[in-house]
């Protein structure tokens, strides 16, 4: 029953909000969080991360990244050979060597780019990798769950069978009305409608869990137990914020419109090329020194930087509206663990045991005849409600879980995971 479940979230106290402190920042990495204790779910994430194609995509982008800061760090000009060669009246050759000198300094505008570029893609390559754990994590326990409920259903099935046979009996027998034996037949039917849209939700929990792992069957799939650890309270919110996968990546994006910048400045300033030539004329000997430097003129490329200014501040505002986004989510998730977790752990130490009692109490209550067939009804359904919204409980605890490891980045620490290079 949905109200005593609401009513055991009611009693719950709320985490304390959380502020951005003013003392002194520490490392993110010294907060201690307790790790999971089984292994086969940790092996499990692990191989489906880094086999998924969004993660390899990931990974290729990342080597890409990596190509292109080398090959921006390599000088812009090659030099250039040139050779001329006339018959007339005399007979002319010369030939020279020309280059071209990156003297307003574009060779380094373009590799402080490449590496601010470089080091988002590692934050993407990151990104996607705690995407994806989260989303397995999150898919298991919505297929561990989605399992329970269709226990659940099928028990539901078996306990409205029996009654409504029972009650067919019973009404032979002139105990019973025809009303009472019909609300009994339409409670068993409600219960196979029930069952068989419990089995459409696993099938659609078994498929969100297969589309991130198509190696391994359901039967190999680890489960997760319940004891979970109680959230940590985070003293420095806004260094976790800040070193948060998704956080990182806008912040190198923001290296790279800044970066940018630099290098259209950069590209106002004309290089000059220099050539070397000799040759012969006839019976002279010749020599030449040639300087040119291009005149920007017609266009300065101002209107380049402009544009790269404007791009700029584009990519701070977002920035600044994902580091909001970013915080309201860790207060959030940190709020909705605390409530669910806390609610779980009273139904296991209260609700669990007093719903399998009051299942019995209620069999030997109507089979006495102290209780009406319909009072019977409504209670029973009522109890398996309740248990349907126990799961649904548990269901809200693991997301809420799985949220506060994303909003704090701790996905990985939790699982006991190292990050791949």
């Amino acid at each position: 029953m949905r109200l005593l479940i609401q009513g055991m979230v009611l009693i719950v106290s709320i985490l304390p909000i959380l502020v951005w402190p003013n003392d002194e920042i520490e490392p993110a990495n010294e907060l201690i969080l307790q790790k999971y204790t089984d292994p086969a779910l940790s092996a499990f994430v692990r191989t489906v991360v880094e086999s998924n194609p969004r993660v390899q995509a990931a990974r290729a982008a990342l080597e890409a990244s990596r190509a292109l800061e080398s090959a921006a760090g390599r000088p812009i000009y090659n030099p250039e050979l040139e050779a001329d060669y006339e018959s007339a009246v005399d007979e002319t050759w010369e030939i020279g060597i020309g280059q071209t000198f990156d003297w307003s300094g574009k060779r380094k505008a373009r590799e402080q780019v490449a590496s601010s570029d470089r080091h988002a893609s590692e934050a993407v390559y990151e990104t996607v990798r705690r995407n994806i754990a989260v989303d397995l994590l999150s898919g298991l326990a919505g297929f561990q769950t989605g399992k329970q409920r269709d226990s659940l259903a099928v028990e539901r099935v078996r306990i409205m069978k029996d009654f409504a046979e029972l009650a067919q009996r019973r009404f032979t027998a002139g105990d019973l009305t025809q009303v009472e034996a019909d609300l009994a037949t339409l409670a068993s039917i409600d219960a196979q409608i029930q069952r068989a849209t419990a089995a459409a939700d696993l099938a659609e929990a078994t498929q969100s869990v297969r589309s991130l792992t198509l190696a391994t069957s359901a039967d190999q799939w680890p489960t997760i137990n319940s004891d979970l650890p109680l959230a940590v309270m985070i003293s420095d919110p806004q260094r976790f914020v800040l070193n948060l996968p998704e956080i990182q990546v806008a912040q190198r994006r923001l290296d790279v419109a800044n970066a940018a910048i630099d290098m259209r400045k950069t590209e106002r300033k004309p290089d000059p090329t220099l050539s070397l030539r000799g040759g012969r004329e006839d019976d002279s000997t010749l020599v030449g020194i040639n300087l040119s430097i291009p005149l920007y003129i017609r266009n300065n490329y101002k209107f380049e930087v402009s544009a790269a200014v404007a791009q700029r501040d584009q990519v701070q505002q977002i920035f600044d509206d994902q580091i909001r986004h970013a915080y309201a989510r860790l207060l959030s998730a940190s709020e909705r663990y605390q409530l669910s977790r806390e609610a779980w752990e009273g139904w296991q130490r209260i609700g669990q045991a007093s719903l399998q009692r009051q299942v019995d109490l209620l069999q030997r209550l109507w089979e006495s005849g102290e209780l009406s067939t319909t009072d019977y009804l409504v209670q029973l359904q009522q109890t398996l409600d309740t248990r349907w919204n126990a799961l649904d409980l548990e269901l809200t605890m693991w997301d809420a879980w799985f949220e506060w490891l994303a909003a704090t980045g701790l996905a990985d620490n939790w699982l006991g995971l190292e990050k791949s290079p």
